[in-house]
């Protein structure tokens, strides 16, 4: 019976920890991530470009949950934004998302002409990734390199 119970509760365990991971990976075109960041103006976003081949952006993803985790209730719209192919949403990007249990939005760039949005971004980015955009209010501030958590906390901090 003990044996039983216990087997029945693991399944519960794992059905709603199943269930209650919802996380969608959104399309997102650059025009729709600015009217996202001009309709909260009194948040502060931090923008992180990465890609799921991107070595260097995998290893600074925890801090960036980390960060929005921490600071959520001050305003903090940690927003990912990968820079994987469209055709790849289904077979890597989810899956990823998924297997690493990302908490903060995560979207998947919908454009087609990476020299446009990369100049619509930052017209100092040379296009590499990691790249992370910190917005607050009219101030912007625009990083092409990776993050310790305590080079990202710095920076959140100085907005």
């Amino acid at each position: 019976m003990k044996n039983k119970l216990l087997k029945i509760s693991f399944f519960l365990f794992l059905l709603f920890s199943v269930k209650g991971y919802n996380q969608n990976v959104k399309l997102l075109t650059i025009n729709q991530l600015n009217e996202r960041i001009k309709n909260g103006k009194d948040s502060t976003y931090v923008v992180n470009f990465w890609a799921t081949w991107c070595a260097p952006c995998i290893k600074e993803l925890p801090h960036f949950e980390k960060l929005g985790a921490e600071h959520k209730s001050k305003k903090l719209a940690v927003l990912l934004v990968s820079l994987d192919f469209k055709s790849k949403l289904a077979s890597n990007v989810v899956p990823f998302v998924k297997r690493k249990n990302l908490k903060n939005e995560v979207f998947l760039l919908n454009e087609s002409s990476p020299q446009e949005f990369i100049d619509r971004i930052d017209p100092s980015w040379s296009g590499s990734i990691p790249a992370t955009l910190f917005i607050k209010n009219d101030k912007r501030k625009f990083i092409e390199s990776e993050f310790t958590y305590e080079q990202l906390l710095t920076e959140y901090k100085k907005l």
